[in-house]
């Protein structure tokens, strides 16, 4: 739970951190939690150690959902990421402060990435209704016949979050799964949970339907290697794994054929101008033939 100081001569109400699965906020099943400090060692909250059986109950979850969520319109899944930059917004002073202890940051320079995790996440909600037409295609076919390709989501995709960039690295991540119809399971940067746990606050009080993202805090190199070699996840992004385990979750994800995109050497700037790639690595392009009368 979070240790807050006295506000205005009051204690403050001690707050739990949880996981987020299903759209609830369980403890995890292992009982076990570990301490976050702040940059100076200060102890600001324990969080939730998520174990193997935490990772299934997730997977299931995202599974669960998928149906429901790749089979909405573009439009609507646009709509309801926009909301949740809606929300995000409306909870700016708090992404801000977890932000600050988090990583670190002047409160001017925290502003400044706080806005930038929410100007990206409408960034990726603009494209939800674009991606058929940019990434699909009809193509030039002899005899009486069309074809054409398209888009779709591949499934459930986990994302191991950046270790630094606490908020608009994750959100740089997630984003784009979501935009594509695919449902995530998000495990946290270990040491740098708390923007993690305020965006699945903000994502259970927002139109996102539950098991859609499912977030889970702890130890990414007890978590990575089960969801790499999980056969219900369709892709894992390996943004923040730890060096030493990346080439066996590589192989771990190998074992059943799903899209794996690689530990980066350098963590990246997400503060970049995003392209469509993360868009492009979670869908699936299904060509179609059919007759066409003379």
């Amino acid at each position: 739970m979070s240790l807050s100081p006295p506000v205005d001569g009051r204690l403050a109400v001690a707050k739990t951190f949880k996981l987020y699965l299903g759209g609830a906020f369980p403890r995890s099943e292992s009982g076990r939690s570990y301490p976050v400090r702040d940059v100076s060692g200060r102890l600001m909250a324990h969080a939730a150690l998520a174990s193997r059986k935490d990772v299934r109950d997730a997977v299931s979850a995202a599974r669960s959902a998928f149906g429901g969520w790749s089979g909405a319109t573009a439009y609507n899944r646009g709509q309801v990421l926009y909301r949740v930059a809606e929300m995000m917004q409306a909870r700016d002073a708090q992404f801000v402060d977890d932000v600050v202890a988090a990583e670190g940051v002047p409160r001017r320079k925290a502003g400044a990435l706080v806005d930038a995790a929410i100007d990206r996440w409408v960034w990726y909600a603009g494209w939800t209704d674009k991606i058929a037409s940019v990434l699909g295609s009809v193509n030039p076919v002899a005899g009486p016949l069309v074809n054409w390709s398209t888009p779709e989501p591949a499934g459930v995709v986990a994302v191991l979050a950046p270790q630094r960039s606490s908020l608009l690295g994750l959100v740089d991540l997630l984003a784009p799964v979501l935009a594509t119809g695919c449902t995530a399971v998000v495990v946290a940067a270990r040491e740098r949970p708390l923007p993690a746990v305020a965006l699945g606050e903000v994502l259970a009080t927002s139109d996102v339907p539950g098991g859609v993202v499912n977030i889970l805090t702890g130890d990414s190199a007890e978590l990575a290697p089960w969801l790499a070699a999980h056969g219900e996840v369709a892709g894992i992004d390996l943004a923040g794994v730890p060096e030493e385990i990346a080439t066996e979750c590589e192989r771990a994800a190998a074992g059943t054929l799903k899209r794996v995109l690689p530990r980066p050497a350098v963590e990246p700037d997400h503060s970049a101008v995003p392209s469509l790639a993360r868009l492009r690595a979670w869908t699936e392009t299904k060509t179609v033939w059919h007759p066409v009368g003379r």
